[in-house]
C-alpha cells in the first residue's frame, strides 16, 4: 500500500510539473521585434528569420545579436531604424532563437560559426556589428588574410563587448543534458526565464540603468524564451558549448578592415579591463561608453550609431 501511495504521489508530481510547463508555454505568434521587412533564410533545413530595412542599394550592414537565454534580433531595436538611414541593415535571429526554427539540436559554437559564415556570404562584402559571442563567430567567419578558405570579406567590423567564453570552460555535458531533459529541463529553464529572473539579469549584467528596458521589452523577452523548444539552444549556452575556441585578438588583428571594439565602462561580467587587453592585443580602436554595461547600443543609441558610422567610414577607406 505504501509503495502504491508513493507511486501515485510521484505520478501526480510529474503530472503537475508537466501541466505547469505547458501552462507557461507561449502559444501565440512571436512578432518581429524590429521595424522593417521580414524575410527567411533557408539554412540546413531550418527557416532562419531576419528583418531588413533601408535601401537595398546602400552598403550592407548585418547586425548579429548576442547569445543568452532570451536572445533575439530585438537587441538592436534602439539603433536599427537610424542605421537604416544610410545602410541596408539586416538582423537575423540565430537558429534556436527568436522567430527562427528551434529544432532540438545540440547547438555548438561551430554550428553558429558556420551559420554566420553562410549568412554573411549572401551579401557582397558586408559590414558587421556583432555583440558578445556573435562577434567571435563573425570574426571566425571572416576572411582576414585573403585566402580562398571560404571566409567572408568584410567592409567593416564593430564588436560590442566581444568574448569567446560566456559559459563554463570546459563545457559541462551533464548541465547541458539536465536542461535538455523533459519536464525537469523545461522547469529549470522556466525558472531562469521568469520575469523576475529576466529583470535580475538585465539589472545585473545588461543595463547600467535597470529601468532602461521597458515592460513591453521584458514581456517580449519572456515570450521569446517560452515558445516551444526554446530551451535547447540556451541549454548549450548555459553549459559552455557555445564558447568559441577562436584566438579573438589574432582574428581581429587579421581582418582586412580596422576593427572597432565598443565597451560599457560599468560592465562586470565582461569587465572593461578585458576590453582594453583585447584592443591592445588586436591593435583595435576601443570606444568606451560611460553609464553602460553589456548593452551600450541600447542605453546610448545615438552615440552608438555615430560610433558605427565612424568605424564603417574608416573601414571603407582602409
Amino acid at each position: 500500500m505504501k509503495l502504491t501511495k508513493i507511486a501515485g504521489s510521484a505520478l501526480l508530481g510529474v503530472g503537475a510539473l508537466a501541466a505547469l510547463n505547458t501552462g507557461l508555454r507561449y502559444e501565440g505568434e512571436l512578432e518581429a521585434p524590429l521595424d522593417g521587412d521580414d524575410g527567411v533564410f533557408r539554412w540546413r533545413g531550418m527557416d532562419v528569420a531576419f528583418t531588413e530595412a533601408g535601401d537595398p542599394d546602400d552598403p550592407d550592414l548585418v547586425c548579429l545579436h548576442g547569445i543568452n537565454a532570451a536572445a533575439s534580433s530585438g537587441e538592436w531595436r534602439e539603433v536599427f531604424g537610424d542605421l537604416a538611414a544610410d545602410y541596408h541593415v539586416v538582423a537575423p535571429d540565430f537558429p534556436g532563437y527568436g522567430r527562427s526554427d528551434r529544432p532540438p539540436l545540440r547547438y555548438s559554437a561551430a554550428l553558429y560559426e558556420d551559420f554566420v559564415r553562410d549568412f554573411l556570404a549572401e551579401f557582397d562584402e558586408p559590414a558587421v556589428v556583432a555583440s558578445s559571442l556573435s562577434a567571435a563567430y563573425a570574426a571566425a567567419a571572416a576572411d582576414g588574410d585573403g585566402s580562398a578558405d571560404g571566409g567572408v570579406t568584410l567592409n567593416g567590423f564593430v564588436a560590442v563587448c566581444p568574448t569567446t567564453v560566456a559559459g563554463p570552460s570546459p563545457p559541462k555535458p551533464w548541465l547541458r543534458e539536465l536542461f535538455r531533459a523533459p519536464l525537469v529541463g523545461d522547469a529549470l529553464f522556466n525558472l531562469i526565464t521568469s520575469k523576475p529572473s529576466i529583470r535580475y539579469f538585465n539589472a545585473d549584467h545588461g543595463y547600467d540603468d535597470p529601468t532602461n528596458p521597458s515592460e513591453e521589452w521584458i514581456d517580449y523577452e519572456w515570450r521569446t524564451s517560452h515558445v516551444e523548444n526554446a530551451h535547447f539552444a540556451p541549454a548549450s549556452f548555459i553549459s559552455g558549448y557555445l564558447n568559441s575556441d577562436l584566438d579573438l585578438a589574432a582574428a581581429l588583428a587579421g581582418l582586412d578592415v580596422p576593427p572597432t571594439i565598443v565597451w560599457g565602462r560599468e560592465a562586470e561580467v565582461s569587465p572593461l579591463a578585458d576590453g582594453r587587453e583585447l584592443a591592445d592585443a588586436a591593435d583595435a580602436r576601443l570606444v568606451v561608453f560611460d553609464r553602460a554595461r553589456l548593452l551600450p547600443h541600447v542605453e546610448h543609441p545615438d552615440r552608438f550609431v555615430e560610433t558605427v558610422e565612424e568605424a564603417l567610414v574608416a573601414g571603407a577607406t582602409a
